[in-house]
């Protein structure tokens, strides 16, 4: 398949879905949240793939935060005894914050391989021709407009 063009895929579809981001067709992820080493279908090695933390970070930033606003509510307007809050806040935290965290690092990998996302890297900067070298070895190496100070 080298050679092959793919056509650009919106990471939103394929990554919320957990397909192949290259082809769409394959399926990324081996367990939950655990992803295949390459597409069964277009062979895209998902080495680059590198989501880290942030899926458990859009949760709780945006899931996890409003879904404890129940439980407090419950708390001061109603004062329940702790087994209120175990029939009804554990499975409701359960619910809302477990089954997004598959489509947001589907998502996430998605965005890196459409994106073309990898590792950052130090900038050089450019090569001086041989005079200029010679010419800063001379400068004063004061970043006073003057020069050194004296």
């Amino acid at each position: 398949m080298p050679g092959e063009h793919w056509p650009p895929l919106s990471p939103l579809q394929t990554g919320l879905r957990g397909r192949c981001p290259r082809c769409g067709q394959g399926r990324m992820f081996a367990s939950f949240l655990t992803l295949k080493p390459k597409c069964e279908n277009c062979g895209l090695d998902y080495g680059f793939a590198d989501p880290a933390d942030g899926p458990a970070f859009f949760v709780m930033m945006f899931i996890c935060i409003p879904a404890v606003a129940f439980p407090l509510w419950l708390e001061l307007t109603y004062d329940p005894p702790v087994w209120v809050h175990l029939v009804t806040t554990l499975p409701l935290i359960l619910l809302f914050c477990i089954p997004p965290l598959q489509p947001l690092k589907g998502w996430l990998v998605a965005s890196q391989y459409f994106h073309k996302a990898e590792e950052g890297r130090i900038a050089r900067g450019p090569m001086l021709p041989a005079g200029d070298a010679a010419d800063r070895a001379t400068a004063p190496t004061s970043l006073h407009p003057r020069g050194p100070a004296p």
